[in-house]
């Protein structure tokens, strides 16, 4: 029971395309983290300076001013393909830079301490998660190990596989990672238990910075929690938001002025910024105004924006979200009428037209607002990982959740057929087994290209993986028979196993680095690297602390030397030393501005041993 008692508690992390979360079960209940700017959530962003790596709130304060060494939306490219056209689109709206990687994956780049580096979007989502793990480590003090991790629901396999692979770049152990709605209604339930009787359908519409899921699930008094069916967007958000109003300022600035300023990345940058924050306000007021000096070639840039221009400017968005909504409840076989709850997660979930939308569509129902939409997710999150490792109260031990994967999986056939072998919206863990023949006589030898996506040819589907299965006895075509199992597991990632059924020989799938997934050693490397970065950024704040411990001496000094003089305390050769010693080392500092900590050290050493007279 003591290892128990001094082990750290496994946390929940809500990964968030424009801001994560972490929670933690605390003296006796779940605590939402506050960083250590004392802010609830935090920018999921990264910046490389010239000699510093900041993450969080100090990267995001200081975009406008170096935009192309300051990364966020890392999570839009977590599992996806360089020639992914929604990769292409928003390439044009980013202010740093990506290039085509090995095998058509997308790399950042950025410079830092003066060389150019390369980095995958696992390494940049890992930074962040690394920085959620600081703030529990810094709150708890104790080493944090353990945590789940949260994904949007419509998720595929390689961008679950991809965010596992950063949580084990930033030294986590990823010991479930589960849906966003899921962990909201987790959130919900547990918040309202004495409320709930018999069992309750309820809506969780999550929209937030970079994606969207709808989620329609059961919840049962005891804590039973069935999901029945998610549908979603991993590219719909706050950010497209914001982007569709960059747009239109930019074609204001380009029809007052005759001016393109599509190709100024600061200026975008700060436009950007100026955009969500106006966005925000919008919520709580009717209009505002977006006012930037020397936007572009010196033009200040002023405009007038209402809610009702942002609502024009984003209502086919709105209505993707509407949309999807009703296929949701179609999967579900579910009547609007038959919802009990609509329960709001994310922040653009506090767009007005998007609550009118909503309550226009359940026949002006009432929205459930009782959970806070920017920390639902993380809450949900810790309260399972307080179920796996078995801490938190006895309702958090009797919690059963049953989950669905969000699209269907299954393998190419003659034809560029996608025949599916798990259909989406199936309840998981699931294991489903599908038996396929010979094509051809005496074929020793099936390739399976497994695919996982909605669309009935497979090629418009997103490739998986692929399986080559060789030894078949030579037999007439459909004779030899090859039996193929999909297994998912509790965090929605696929296993196949495919078995010769003559002779019982099987092979797995492996998804490869040709498919996007990270090898072991690549894990390895980056996690070698993830811990470079972070005695880089050790190293530097260290320096950083002795370059203004001498500053401030040299100050203290000086303003002590005015003092003595009035006071005529020191006699005048020891006084003309120190001021010699004072001058020479401000002279030095002023030169070496990136001068190790050693010599930092030593210069305030020796200018403490001449000043002595003086203290």
């Amino acid at each position: 029971m003591d290892g128990k008692i001094n082990e750290a508690p496994a946390i929940g992390i809500d990964l968030g395309t424009t801001y994560s979360c972490v929670a933690v079960w605390h003296r006796n209940r779940i605590e939402i983290v506050p960083n250590d700017q004392g802010n609830r959530t935090t920018p999921s962003c990264v910046a490389f300076l010239d000699g510093e790596r900041l993450i969080g709130d100090g990267a995001k304060n200081q975009v406008a001013m170096r935009p192309a060494n300051t990364i966020f939306d890392a999570k839009r490219l977590i599992g996806r393909r360089f020639s992914d056209s929604k990769v292409q689109a928003n390439m044009m709206l980013w202010s740093f830079k990506v290039i085509e990687g090995p095998n058509d994956t997308p790399k950042i780049v950025v410079t830092y301490q003066g060389q150019e580096k390369e980095f995958l979007a696992e390494e940049i989502s890992s930074m962040v998660l690394g920085k959620m793990k600081e703030i529990a480590e810094a709150y708890l003090g104790k080493i944090v190990k353990n945590a789940v991790i949260t994904v949007p629901a419509y998720f595929n396999d390689s961008q679950r596989q991809a965010t596992k692979d950063a949580g084990t770049i930033a030294g986590l152990n990823v010991i479930r990672m589960i849906n966003e709605p899921t962990a909201a209604a987790i959130a919900y339930g547990l918040d309202n238990k004495s409320d709930i009787v018999g069992k309750i359908n309820v809506l969780i519409f999550d929209l937030g910075g970079g994606t969207f899921d709808v989620s329609l699930s059961t919840i049962e008094e005891g804590g039973i929690f069935e999901v029945k069916a998610v549908s979603g967007d991993t590219h719909l958000g706050g950010e497209d938001f914001d982007n569709r109003m960059v747009d239109h300022c930019v074609q204001e600035f380009q029809r007052k002025w005759k001016k393109d300023l599509s190709g100024n990345k600061r200026a975008l940058g700060r436009l950007r910024s100026a955009c969500e924050k106006a966005k925000r306000i919008l919520s709580s007021t009717t209009q505002t105004s977006i006012e930037l000096d020397c936007l572009h070639d010196g033009i200040d840039f002023s405009m007038r924006f209402t809610r009702a221009k942002f609502e024009e400017l984003n209502m086919s968005l709105f209505n993707v979200c509407i949309k999807t909504l009703e296929n949701c409840l179609a999967e579900a076989k579910m009547e609007k009428s038959w919802v009990d709850e609509i329960i709001l997660v994310g922040g653009s979930t506090r767009i007005p037209k998007i609550q009118h939308m909503l309550r226009e569509m359940f026949n002006w129902k009432e929205l459930c607002k009782s959970v806070n939409p920017d920390e639902a997710v993380a809450f949900g999150a810790a309260v399972m990982a307080a179920k796996l490792s078995d801490d938190g109260d006895k309702s958090f031990r009797e919690l059963s959740l049953v989950d669905v994967t969000p699209l269907s999986l299954g393998v190419h056939v003659i034809g560029e057929i996608f025949d599916i072998v798990v259909p989406r919206n199936t309840p998981i863990p699931k294991k489903n087994t599908k038996n396929y023949v010979t094509t051809e006589d005496d074929q020793s030898s099936i390739k399976f290209k497994v695919y996982q996506g909605e669309r009935a040819r497979s090629t418009d589907n997103h490739l998986l993986g692929t399986l080559t299965v060789r030894g078949i006895p030579l037999a007439p075509r459909g004779v030899s028979k090859v039996s193929v199992c999909f297994d998912i597991d509790a965090n929605s990632i696929l296993t196949v196993k495919a078995t010769i059924l003559d002779t019982g020989m099987s092979k797995e799938l492996t998804i490869t680095n040709e498919n996007g997934r990270l090898s072991k050693q690549e894990i390895a490397k980056m996690i070698k690297d993830a811990e470079k970065y972070k005695l880089d950024d050790i190293e530097f704040k260290k320096k950083a602390d002795a370059y203004n411990a001498l500053e401030y001496y040299l100050y203290n000094m000086k303003k002590k030397i005015k003092e003595y003089n009035v006071n005529k305390k020191l006699r005048h050769e020891s006084l003309k030393k120190i001021e010699k010693a004072i001058a020479d080392t401000s002279d030095w500092l002023e030169n070496n501005p990136g001068a190790p900590t050693v010599e930092l050290h030593g210069k305030k050493l020796f200018l403490e041993s001449v000043c002595k007279p003086l203290i």
